[in-house]
């Protein structure tokens, strides 16, 4: 009987050892596997305007360059591969494709439908990740742990940050509102807990868990999380519906001196506004570890602004985060072989 080929497709992060090693911890080592990784994070993935035109985004690489390693493969897993219609045409085994990220936008899912390739994904794979990074945004910015670090690094002694007037305040004292309540924004409201402080949540397609909601976790709307919210932190998906949801005009509405952090897309905030803001003096500090543009042009004035801390989308990033997506792809295939339900389907 031929063994079952597997393409590995990684990248410079879940690279395809990881993959390679997940494949042949869930199949056994009875299985063909062909590597090959990708250079995103050293090259930056293509958004919207790459090699594919509009048909996938956030993908690294040509699909070209894939057209041999897939040629006669059964499966594939994989991060960040372009898996486009004209690529699945000269893949005419594929059956599978296991893509470990929490959406599959660098597939081409009606492609996959008519070629009766069944795809997965992770969802929620770095949900740890980005809360744990989401806390240490908020103390950065709140303890004044950036701006402090900020004077230091240029030889400036901020002494001045103990004053009455500037020193940060403290956690346990704030109301911190978050956007999006699934994966991520679960695990936020269990690590604040502690902290004390009062926290909010809105999303309009979801409900407190009976701990949340017995722990004095409120939902509310949009409009009162804005109001009342000391600390913003966005964890929404990108959707029509939520594109720029953080507008100028919202913005504007926040509270004098209320720190936003956006852990989750660019794209959800009008970055021009905010930087007025953070200007201005409306707001009095941001994390930002998504952008408009990745990366951020040279002359972009955020990178210049010493009231926030900035970070190249790097949240979601942990060595744990890197295996526990590859093992958990590698089981849905198994479970595939096998005829089971698969955990995590998207199509």
């Amino acid at each position: 009987m031929e063994k079952l080929k597997i393409a590995a497709v990684g990248d410079q992060f879940i690279t395809s050892a990881v993959f390679e090693a997940a494949a042949r911890s869930a199949l056994g080592q009875g299985v063909e596997v062909v590597t090959h990784d990708l250079a995103w994070p050293e090259v930056p993935f293509f958004a919207h305007d790459g090699p594919a035109g509009t048909e996938i985004k956030e993908y690294s690489g040509r699909p070209s360059d894939l057209e041999t390693v897939l040629a006669d493969a059964d499966a594939l897993l994989t991060h960040l591969a372009p898996v486009t219609a004209e690529l699945l045409s000269k893949a005419p085994r594929l059956k599978f494709v296991g893509v470990s990220r929490g959406g599959p936008t660098n597939v081409n899912m009606d492609a996959a439908r008519a070629h009766h390739v069944t795809v997965c994904n992770v969802p929620g794979r770095n949900a740890s990740a980005v809360a744990e990074f989401t806390i240490g945004a908020i103390l950065a910015n709140v303890r004044r742990i950036t701006i402090g670090h900020a004077g230091l690094s240029q030889g400036i002694w901020r002494g001045d940050l103990y004053r009455y007037d500037r020193t940060g305040d403290e956690l346990s004292d704030l109301t911190v509102g978050l956007l999006g309540y699934s994966h991520i924004g679960q695990r936020v409201v269990r690590l604040l807990k502690p902290f004390g402080c009062r926290i909010l949540i809105c999303d309009p397609y979801a409900k407190l868990t009976v701990q949340d909601a017995i722990d004095g976790v409120e939902q509310v709307d949009l409009d009162e999380m804005i109001a009342r919210a000391d600390i913003l932190s966005l964890h929404a998906r990108v959707t029509p519906e939520t594109m720029g949801i953080m507008s100028a005009e919202r913005i504007a509405k926040m509270k004098k001196g209320a720190v936003l952090v956006n852990s989750a897309r660019g794209e959800l905030v009008d970055q021009s506004a905010l930087c007025e803001a953070l200007v201005s003096g409306h707001l009095g500090g941001a994390a930002l570890d998504t952008f408009e543009t990745e990366p951020p042009q040279k002359n972009d004035e955020l990178l210049r602004l010493p009231n926030v801390t900035l970070t190249p989308h790097i949240a979601g990033a942990s060595r744990r985060v890197a295996t526990f997506a590859a093992e958990q792809i590698a089981e849905d295939l198994a479970r595939f072989l096998n005829g089971e339900k698969l955990k995590n389907p998207c199509n």
